[in-house]
């Protein structure tokens, strides 16, 4: 006969690995890695490294050992995390988060405490010239963008829609997006995305 897992340790677990993961890709940019960099000297695939950070993977105690000889830590440090208990996200103590993989110079940070809940809010900055769409995005859920300076264009399908500052836009994750900021100044915007997707 087998027990049913019971909902609060499943909820534990999935808090764990979300801070192991936070703490490996804190770790990982204080030293200055990239994803690639880090795999390499840990023998990791990036997406599995990419899982790990953004809590999707429930890894092995080998594949903690390799992430831990790879920053040059004691494996004990990977779990050595504090908990969020407040609702609130100062503007120094926002979560940078990577490029879904893409090398660029622009700039994301959480600005939800964590990705647990059922939307996750981003501050954007993207620079001169940003352009995503070689890479279009389509995932599900539902997305809310509003520019707070500079001009940005979302792309929804091909279609063109230019923002500029105070403008806000919402749309069906479904539909292939993505983003070009077409002036000369850096755009700052605020991202709202149901269900997180980082």
């Amino acid at each position: 006969m087998t027990r049913a897992a019971d909902p609060e340790t499943s909820v534990d677990a999935g808090r764990l690995l979300t801070a192991v993961g936070a703490k490996v890709r804190e770790l990982r940019k204080e030293r200055g890695l990239t994803l690639e960099q880090l795999a390499e000297s840990t023998g990791l695939s990036t997406g599995i490294i990419s899982q790990i950070e953004r809590g999707k993977a429930n890894p092995a105690f080998t594949s903690l050992a390799q992430l831990a000889h790879g920053l040059n830590i004691p494996v004990g440090r990977l779990f050595h995390v504090e908990e969020r208990s407040s609702p609130v996200v100062r503007k120094g103590e926002r979560r940078r988060l990577d490029h879904h993989g893409l090398k660029s110079d622009d700039v994301y940070e959480l600005l939800t405490p964590d990705l647990n809940g059922a939307l996750e809010a981003t501050w954007v900055e993207t620079s001169p010239g940003s352009d995503t769409s070689a890479t279009p995005f389509r995932h599900n859920g539902e997305e809310f963008g509003l520019v707070l300076s500079g001009v940005k264009d979302v792309y929804l399908d091909g279609v063109p829609h230019r923002l500029y500052a105070g403008d806000s836009i919402r749309y069906a994750s479904t539909i292939p997006h993505w983003y070009v900021n077409p002036g000369d100044e850096v755009c700052t915007s605020v991202w709202v995305i149901t269900p997180p997707t980082w």
